[in-house]
């Protein structure tokens, strides 16, 4: 089957951002009284900014400390530091292989979209100098639901007016390619084959996906 649409999440597939959420959680988490690992940090790809602080205080066994107020605090006080991080990236942020894949799928004229739960792409793609490659971008501002929920791939698929099986989804996270199943979207998982047994095919990166098998 010849596809016609690829969806990309954003961090952990196409640019190396995933490293500043981990610095930024892990400095609230300090300021918490508890250590956040890159083991647990595991736990938060793919998942809402809101979801991700509730499994960051359920490790440090604070689940119910707070108010709902003082957990918006806490998020946005995560995420400013977040974008502060992210504020001067440049082209040297974007993973092997990618930038190669985004022109070789828009020369085949290939529709691209973003599905990304962040609510920081727009300013991540075009500090990177990607924002150009994109048909359509999805992101934490235009979805209310988060991954496993399909919402954010859906409504690319819908806008572009392409079904949702001849659509190729590209993910670094289970929930984000559980996502991708749900609706009969091929789920392509970028990293290791161990901790991405919800996808169809897995490539260690991008340099690796044969774009001739699928497009």
């Amino acid at each position: 089957m010849s596809y016609k649409c690829a969806i990309f999440d954003l961090d952990g597939v196409l640019v190396d951002t995933a490293k500043y959420h981990y610095l930024a959680w892990k400095e609230l988490a300090g300021k918490l009284g508890f250590e956040f690992t890159i083991e647990h940090n595991e736990m938060l790809k793919g998942v809402s900014r809101m979801t991700s602080l509730d499994i960051l205080l359920e490790v440090g066994n604070m689940k119910d400390a707070f108010s709902e107020e003082e957990k918006v605090k806490m998020a946005t006080e995560k995420n400013n530091q977040y974008v502060e991080y992210i504020s001067n990236i440049d082209e040297s942020e974007i993973l092997e292989g990618a930038l190669s894949l985004l022109q070789e799928l828009k020369q085949k004229g290939i529709k691209i979209a973003l599905g990304s739960a962040s609510k920081n792409a727009q300013i991540i793609l075009k500090n990177v100098g990607l924002e150009s490659y994109f048909d359509v971008i999805v992101d934490g501002n235009s979805v209310s639901k988060a991954k496993p929920d399909p919402e954010v791939f859906t409504l690319g698929a819908k806008t572009l007016g392409v079904p949702y099986e001849e659509c190729v989804v590209f993910e670094d996270s289970q929930a984000g390619l559980e996502a991708a199943k749900i609706v009969g979207m091929l789920a392509v998982g970028v990293g290791q084959k161990k901790d991405l047994t919800n996808a169809d095919v897995v490539y260690s990166t991008l340099k690796d996906f044969n774009i001739e098998k699928y497009f």
